[in-house]
């Protein structure tokens, strides 16, 4: 059990990847701290944590409002201690795929969501974790943060910001304990892909090199492995989960 007794906070974490990761996190037999906007969904999460006879709260939260933010982490604390590990998965994509066409609108919610959520995530757990002297953070980028998607514009430039910001942070916290990397997937198999139509079901899987989209747990693991002493030796890094996108 690598993450046996730590305490684990993961945002977005109603569904997708975030459920994954807190349902993997739980079966390491850390403490769980799921965090997200919808009640129903994140309380779902915590049952099936349950179910697997782990350890969950739910913590209602937005990540674009810092003062959410700050009720999450105190809250993990309150409820468990500490906070060992944060996976700041939350984040939104769908757009107007023409730059002209976009709006400020499209353009805040955007970025508040996918580099003020994580840079505000970051700071109020970090401040947690510096005074425990250690911590891992993983954050969410995309193989859309390290190459450009133009169909996905604002989405590939929040995804790049969120790659450099854990590069930034990661640098800066370094020899305090803390280790900060990121997880970059390629298309993954979601609610969201599911609902798609078959044709951009069937353009997405002919993206990947490895034939297939990936699954949550695929994901899942990868950020269970960023988040372990495992990876001890590593910060600043973007780990590829994308069935070899960016290899082409």
């Amino acid at each position: 059990m690598i993450l046996q007794d730590k305490v684990a906070l993961v945002t977005g974490g109603t569904s997708g990847i975030g459920r994954a990761t807190a349902i993997a996190y739980a079966q390491q037999q850390a403490h769980v701290v799921v965090v997200g906007r919808r009640m129903d969904e994140g309380e779902k999460t915590v049952r099936l944590i349950e179910e697997v006879g782990g350890e969950a709260i739910f913590v209602q939260a937005d990540v674009t409002k810092e003062a959410d933010v700050q009720a999450m982490v105190d809250k993990a604390v309150s409820a468990f201690g500490r906070l060992d590990i944060a996976f700041n998965n939350a984040g939104t994509v769908g757009e107007n795929p023409s730059l002209i066409e976009q709006t400020e609108a499209e353009y805040d919610h955007t970025m508040n969501v996918n580099v003020k959520g994580v840079w505000l995530s970051m700071k109020h757990e970090i401040a947690q974790m510096l005074k425990q002297g250690s911590g891992s953070i993983v954050n969410m980028a995309s193989a859309a943060g390290v190459i450009a998607v133009p169909d996905i514009l604002l989405y590939t430039a929040s995804k790049h910001a969120v790659v450099g910001l854990t590069k930034a942070a990661a640098l800066q916290y370094a020899k305090a304990g803390i280790r900060i990397n990121a997880v970059a997937p390629g298309s993954i198999q979601t609610d969201l892909f599911e609902a798609s139509t078959n044709e951009v079901k069937a353009y997405l899987t002919g993206l990947h090199p490895i034939g297939r989209v990936g699954t949550p747990l695929e994901v899942a693991n990868a950020v269970l492995f960023l988040s372990s002493g495992l990876a001890s030796f590593t910060t600043g890094a973007t780990l590829m989960v994308d069935g070899g996108v960016v290899a082409q």
